[in-house]
């Protein structure tokens, strides 16, 4: 026992900090990219907006082929990518790299999710009274879907998170790293059951925030 707490002394700060980065690096720009992504899949596939069906297609397969492949298979195949933009891939830096590359087509297909149920009418009335397309998207669409948005943010991010205990079997760092040199090659199973129990924590206050925030904004 002794022995378990001065593992987690000495290197559980470092996995948390490592963790923490890779996973807000990949959320920020999953969020915003995606974000993006989704946005212009709605406007193409809208007859209200500039519907283009070739386009759309276009864009729906590409975040659909991403999104296909298993996170381990897409984090292998991303190794000489992140090593020739950062040099060494098995670092933090890597596995945002690859975090980031996953969360990118997810949050685009919620946040398309999330446009398209805006009521119709709201949209034709905007539409009606003059408003520009920008305008539109800044009062009217990016308002009503902010609650579905937030809830889509959250699971991201919590998809990210145990998407980066993946990322440590390839020695990225962070708390899946510890838990694969210390709870599963050293037969520490203490390491593994408080990583396991740190990780559900982590989740229940990342879903309470969300679920907090998206119901404020709903009202």
């Amino acid at each position: 026992m002794t022995e378990t707490i001065e593992i987690l002394k000495t290197n559980l700060p470092k996995a948390l900090w490592e963790t923490c980065f890779m996973v807000g690096t990949s959320a920020i720009i999953g969020v915003i990219f995606g974000l993006l992504i989704g946005l212009l899949l709605f406007l193409v596939s809208s007859r209200l907006f500039y519907k283009n069906s070739l386009l759309h297609h276009i864009a729906d397969f590409v975040v659909n082929a991403i999104r296909s492949l298993p996170f381990l298979i897409l984090l292998i195949t991303l190794i000489p990518v992140s090593a020739l933009l950062i040099g060494d891939p098995y670092t933090p830096t890597g596995g945002a790299i690859a975090l980031s590359i996953a969360a990118i087509p997810f949050y685009a297909r919620i946040a398309e999710s999330a446009f398209a149920e805006i009521d119709y009418g709201v949209l034709e009335a905007s539409i009606a009274s003059g408003a520009s397309t920008g305008l539109i998207i800044r009062e009217v669409i990016l308002p009503e879907s902010l609650p579905a948005l937030i809830r889509g943010f959250v699971l991201t991010l919590i998809s990210l998170l145990g998407y980066s205990a993946m990322v440590g079997t390839i020695g990225a760092g962070g708390i899946g790293d510890l838990a694969i040199q210390y709870g599963y090659y050293r037969y520490e199973t203490a390491i593994l059951i408080f990583v396991i129990i740190l990780l559900i924590i982590i989740v229940q206050i990342i879903q309470w925030i969300g679920d907090a925030c998206a119901n404020h904004f709903s009202k």
